[in-house]
């Protein structure tokens, strides 16, 4: 395959993930939206940044968020990957647009519950944490999502989920206690 037949292949191939996108968002529009479950995604969304941003260290709000938002990376890369192979789906979508990765878990759910584990207990050691985090994320949250048809883990273990959020807690609680942080000054 020339590199031009390679181009007009991957061409080819996202004019067909328009066509799912379009059937996906058309399920948002003609079936999903003002149901329950659609009402209790959106909550998902909203109702973890509303408790976070009132019950969060108010001194430490810079380095929660930099966990938040590393997790919120991490957690879109693992699901790329792993949406891409097919490994688990998430069938229930609560928006029209981009509804492939744009879920509660991604941008609500996972970034601030780990943005309150890191809160909780600063001097308590991250491996007790993450654990405790990780088994009632895997154990509990991905469990109780997959009974509700949020979550369709496709023969996927739940232990490997609790490996998953254990690692992204660990590169979260890495990047919030990071010392490097200084304000920026102007050094001419």
């Amino acid at each position: 395959m020339t590199v031009k037949e390679g181009i007009k292949q991957t061409e080819s191939a996202y004019e067909q993930l328009i066509e799912v996108n379009n059937l996906i968002s058309e399920a948002v529009v003609n079936a999903f939206m003002f149901t329950w479950q659609w009402w209790f995604g959106i909550g998902l969304f909203i109702i973890p940044w509303i408790f976070w941003f009132l019950f969060r260290d108010k001194e430490s709000t810079g380095r929660l968020l930099i966990g938040g938002f590393v997790t919120i990376n991490l957690s879109l890369i693992i699901d790329l990957i792993a949406l891409s192979y097919g490994l688990w789906s998430y069938p229930m979508k609560f928006l029209p647009i981009a509804p492939l990765l744009f879920l509660p878990y991604h941008f609500s759910l996972t970034p601030v519950a780990i943005m309150f584990v890191l809160q909780i207990k600063p001097r308590a050691k991250p491996l007790l944490k993450g654990l405790i985090f990780a088994a009632i994320a895997a154990f509990g949250g991905m469990n109780f999502f997959a009974m509700i048809d949020f979550y369709n883990p496709k023969g996927w273990s739940t232990i490997y989920d609790f490996f998953i959020f254990l690692s992204i807690f660990f590169v979260a609680n890495w990047f919030s206690n990071m010392d490097s942080f200084k304000k920026i000054t102007d050094r001419s």
